[in-house]
């Protein structure tokens, strides 16, 4: 209770500096959205010069893209902070987080709520509201239940592996390239991991999980398959993911050194 009182605080904060400039926040939520929209554009194009991409229509791999925004950008919203750690680390600023009475990495998490984000959840949301008519996707309460599951899941799944590529600054210094590449990644679960090499599909699956946070939740809408082998295998897959992310954190703060310019 003390750490949800605390990032109520943290947050009403943030949105304080955020409402301020009134128009920068609407505008880096426009920007968000056109930035997630050329997407849109980009499976256009492809699905006209391939129509048949591993047996998926264009409506269903707009269901894909729909689904993938979410995760990312509750993701986005809560622990955006993260991307800044390596900087911290270079000026010797997250010195000061080790010096507050509260856990380090809610202290980092915490500084930042990014509404910007907003963009791709608005995004996201109005795809799913477009395109569930055009699938005759008509949900019922499990269903609801087990794609909200998933989007939590997909959310965890960013933040954690995250997470483990910011810890890596901790002894490089700047690790925001290898963020960057290891994040990016998940670009690939925009489209049926069919169309990929066996390696490639065991890697997104098992060792970079993005599949879950939004292939596997369309699977599971379009078509009958096992949801309690997929939920069990993502729910797995996800806590081992956070409990070895977090322990990466742990190793090191023990062996952070302080720098400076």
């Amino acid at each position: 209770m003390r750490y949800l009182t605390i990032y109520r605080h943290f947050v009403a904060q943030s949105l304080k500096r955020n409402l301020e400039y009134r128009a920068d926040l609407i505008l880096g939520i426009v920007s968000f959205i056109a930035v997630q929209g050329v997407g849109l554009l980009s499976i256009r194009v492809l699905y006209n010069y391939i129509p048949d991409i591993a047996g998926w229509t264009y409506n269903e791999l707009l269901l894909i893209y729909g689904i993938f925004q979410i995760p990312r950008g509750i993701d986005h919203l809560l622990t955006d902070n993260l991307w800044i750690l390596s900087n911290m680390v270079r000026k010797g600023t997250f010195d000061q987080i080790l010096t507050k009475p509260l856990n380090p990495l809610f202290h980092v998490v915490a500084q930042r709520f990014q509404t910007e984000a907003l963009g791709e959840l608005l995004l996201g949301t109005g795809i799913l509201i477009y395109v569930f008519p055009l699938l005759e996707l008509e949900l019922n309460m499990v269903q609801f239940i087990v794609l909200g599951v998933f989007i939590l899941v997909g959310s965890l799944i960013y933040t954690a592996i995250k997470l483990f590529a910011t810890t890596l600054s901790f002894w490089m210094k700047n690790s925001f390239p290898i963020m960057v590449t290891v994040y990016d990644m998940a670009l690939f679960t925009q489209r049926p991991l069919a169309i990929y090499p066996l390696a490639l599909r065991f890697i997104l699956s098992y060792v970079i999980p993005f599949a879950f946070t939004a292939y596997f939740p369309a699977l599971y809408l379009l078509y009958d398959v096992n949801v309690m082998q997929l939920m069990v295998q993502a729910v797995l897959v996800t806590t081992v993911l956070l409990f070895l992310s977090y322990r990466f954190w742990l190793l090191g703060i023990k062996y952070y050194e302080s720098a400076g310019s």
